[in-house]
């Protein structure tokens, strides 16, 4: 179930055979979802955006994967899209001096120096949009969601990790943050193996519900 296995297997049988990966595409068709439902508050394309991702399994792969055909039926050429996602593994932040990447890290790995920090990739890179889904909680500090708020005046922030314990944050936890931009967070979602999730925007009263596909 290793994503090089994953991504290989799919590849092989996916013009062939009725088959479907749900890490890869089920997770990637419904964060793609919530990303185009924060466009309605944004008021932008997605090309317009910039990405951070905390894991690099198949989950995130398929989301970036997916951002990035996205992107490309806006008219940006895929080279282009790959520019706006950065994203970072258990060694820090993917970059092209690591040795050995796999085929679908390389396409996001960045000409940079080596950084483990996902505070510091945030300061540096300023993204719009943050996803995370490396089994990893508690990892969206009070810090990192206050300097995506300092940075945007809508930042979009996806803790996908289950089960709940497992989640990157909660929306709680981000509302929390005593901060005066963080009111206009677009959307936090948190998905459960068992559980519909109902999280809302303060400022303007956006309710966007997901359960696991």
């Amino acid at each position: 179930f290793g994503n090089h296995h994953a991504f290989r297997l799919l590849s092989k049988y996916l013009n062939n055979t009725c088959c479907f990966n749900d890490d890869i595409q089920g997770t990637a068709s419904v964060a793609l979802a919530g990303i185009l439902g924060s466009l309605r508050i944004t008021k932008n394309k997605i090309s317009d955006h910039t990405f951070v991702f905390l894991g690099a399994g198949e989950a995130n792969l398929g989301i970036a994967e997916l951002i990035c055909l996205k992107m490309e039926k806006e008219g940006i050429p895929k080279e282009e899209a790959y520019k706006k996602i950065f994203m970072l593994d258990s060694r820090g932040l993917i970059v092209t001096s690591r040795p050995n990447l796999t085929e679908h890290k390389l396409h996001f790995a960045k000409d940079m120096p080596a950084c483990t920090s996902l505070e510091e990739v945030i300061k540096n890179v300023k993204p719009t949009a943050l996803i995370g889904a490396a089994a990893q909680p508690k990892t969206f500090t009070k810090e990192i969601v206050e300097e995506m708020a300092r940075n945007n005046e809508r930042p979009i922030i996806f803790a996908l990790s289950n089960p709940t314990s497992k989640a990157e944050c909660s929306a709680e936890e981000a509302y929390k943050c005593q901060t005066t931009r963080l009111y206009s967070l677009a959307a936090l979602l948190s998905l459960d193996m068992n559980k519909t999730v109902s999280c809302s925007s303060p400022d303007k009263g956006t309710t966007l519900i997901f359960s696991r596909p």
